[in-house]
């Protein structure tokens, strides 16, 4: 029989860690994750204290504070030897207040004389990209969230590696987490060639960069030459890399001015590993004009203290007139994002949502099913894909302002994972971008509002579930 006043000192620690929590958790944190992390701890004291320790708290380490605070010191100063573009001064004001606050938020400038190319499918981006690589003369830089050792992931090492013989200097960052296989198995092979590979973001104890072990870069970036750059959703790995789930992506590669941007994010990442630049300050000579395309980049991530591509969406959406159309693979938004999105419908923009109708994360999954019914009664249209897993992540307003990247529309990229988004102001990009769209249309069902609204009960309670445990991150 227990001893009572065991049971009575178990019942105080619990009662202690209701009240102490009820005063820490709101902290720093939105209404609706502080009532999910405190329903669990009031449910659950002890195993709610000890989830909330691993991954409650967004925590960033001091030192990698600071190296950010660096880095964007660095890029500032650059950019101030670097000429403004003339053309920025014919954007709409709506558009030269979204340039600005890009800058303000990722200090990186409106730049000119860029010419974007779009790809999708997952073949043809790859196809390009192996082709640039082979005709690199002086550097290629890679940033991968996954960098697979398989089929894929061999064809770009050794594309990198006949690079690195030639006497390109070729180097690599894969996130320690999404590239774990590649870091085992590929790494040592390709600096045994005489390319430089760097884990991000190393998980480990002992470590000084630890913080949050789901803390992560997400980021897609490739750079060669500083005269080409790429920027999207698809990472270096086979299409099927998760079973009968074969990814649908979109790329964009770019040339001009804001290539240098591109670099610059690199190289900071890798100064956050290395603490070292490899061998060079950004170039603070503007690459020659290749088109007419007005862009920008926009990283964001933990480091910069706030929500960088959540607070410029939200922007351009309330800045949208006619039309908002966004592709993503997981949509579980905040409440401002999705009043944004909702204000949007209501006032008369032709509001679409283009989503995956199949997933690789079954509770994101349900969680992006629980905002429908809202959506649908605002007068959002929702269409499901059905040809691939769209993995495929851009917004396009107006058909003037488009935004690629590496973002999905959940709390974890926008707040946890470092990203990257590539900005253009231009109308031919924006056709390009409405082509892809017309494709996705081609292979997806338009989600009927009637028809929704009688989904059984336990699907209902289901999704509802699901999307106050995505609140927990």
């Amino acid at each position: 029989m227990q001893h009572p006043s065991i049971y009575a000192l178990y019942l105080a620690s619990e009662w202690a860690i209701r009240i102490t929590m009820l005063l820490y958790v709101p902290q720093k944190r939105t209404p609706s994750a502080a009532r999910a992390w405190l329903l669990l701890i009031f449910f659950l004291p002890l195993a709610g204290l000890i989830l909330y320790g691993l991954v409650g708290r967004i925590y960033v380490p001091k030192r990698r504070i600071a190296l950010q605070r660096q880095a964007s010191r660095l890029i500032r100063s650059v950019q101030e030897r670097m000429p403004l573009p003339e053309e920025s001064a014919d954007l709409p004001s709506r558009l030269q207040d979204t340039a600005r606050l890009a800058t303000l938020l990722g200090d990186f400038k409106l730049t000119g004389g860029n010419q974007v190319e779009l790809f999708s499918g997952y073949e043809a981006p790859l196809a390009r990209l192996i082709e640039d690589i082979e005709a690199a003369t002086a550097s290629v830089l890679m940033l991968f969230y996954i960098f697979e050792d398989d089929a894929t992931g061999r064809r770009v090492a050794d594309a990198l590696l006949a690079a690195a013989r030639r006497g390109v200097d070729c180097r690599v960052l894969m996130d320690a987490g999404g590239s774990r296989r590649g870091l085992r198995h590929l790494a040592d092979r390709l600096r045994e060639g005489g390319v430089a590979v760097r884990a991000m973001l190393p998980v480990g104890l002992f470590r000084r960069n630890v913080a949050r072990f789901d803390l992560r870069n997400h980021r897609k970036i490739v750079v060669i030459d500083d005269r080409i750059a790429y920027t999207g959703s698809q990472n270096i790995v086979n299409a099927e890399f998760i079973p009968n789930c074969p990814n649908e992506e979109l790329v964009a590669r770019t040339t001009g001015a804001v290539v240098l941007q591109f670099k610059a994010v690199f190289l900071a990442d890798w100064f956050f590993e290395t603490t070292e630049l490899p061998g060079e300050t950004l170039n603070a000579t503007v690459p020659d004009i290749t088109g007419t395309t007005l862009a920008q980049v926009l990283p964001s991530g933990p480091g910069y203290g706030r929500e960088n591509t959540k607070e410029l969406m939200i922007s351009m959406i309330y800045s949208a007139h006619s039309e908002l159309i966004i592709a993503t693979p997981y949509f579980v938004p905040d409440q401002p994002f999705l009043q944004a999105v909702i204000a949007a419908s209501r006032r008369g923009v032709h509001v679409q949502l283009i989503l995956t109708k199949r997933s690789n994360q079954t509770v994101t999954h349900l969680a992006q099913k629980s905002y429908y019914t809202e959506l649908l009664h605002a007068g959002v249209e929702i269409a499901l894909f059905e040809g691939r897993f769209l993995h495929a992540k851009h917004m396009l307003i107006d058909s003037e302002l488009v935004l690629i990247g590496s973002t999905n529309l959940d709390i974890r990229s926008f707040a946890l994972n470092a990203e990257v988004s590539l900005l253009c102001y231009d109308l031919g990009v924006a056709q390009q971008l409405r082509a892809v769209h017309a494709h996705y249309l081609a292979k997806s069902v338009k989600l009927d509002h009637i028809r929704w609204s009688k989904r059984p009960l336990r699907q209902r309670l289901a999704q509802n579930l699901a999307r106050l445990a995505d609140s927990l991150l």
